[in-house]
């Protein structure tokens, strides 16, 4: 079993930054591949970015490509999401979740572990 715990969420103005982090606590968090997901109010939850932890393989949606950033530290056994020049659109509730094996990045339901998510705000 996995435990997950987002933090850093908050209100920001449009163009500026937020740095999400995820923490992970139970098994071996380097064998996880780990994904950043996020739902808009009357949106499906829909997949941001994710990062693989054998190479450390990156994998983005188009929508935050150039903006945001994955990384992980598994030595603090956390992922993180670096978000850049934000827009209005990019306000949602961010999940992370965590598989342990190979999926398809963008495959929301292969994810076995979740998070509670934490909300961001950009305002216009």
């Amino acid at each position: 079993q996995v435990q997950l715990v987002e933090s850093g969420g908050g209100l920001v103005q449009a163009g500026g930054s937020l740095r999400l982090s995820c923490a992970a606590s139970g098994r071996t968090f380097s064998n996880y591949n780990m994904g950043w997901f996020r739902q808009a109010p009357g949106k499906e939850r829909e997949f941001v970015a994710a990062i693989w932890w054998s190479i450390g393989t990156t994998y983005y949606a188009d929508s935050v490509k150039g903006r945001f950033t994955i990384s992980r530290d598994n030595a603090k056994n956390t992922v993180y999401l670096q978000m850049n020049t934000l827009k209005a659109e990019d306000t949602a509730v961010y999940y992370c979740a965590a598989v342990t094996h190979t999926i398809t990045p963008a495959q929301e339901s292969a994810y076995a572990y979740w998070g509670q998510g934490t909300q961001v705000t950009v305002s216009s």
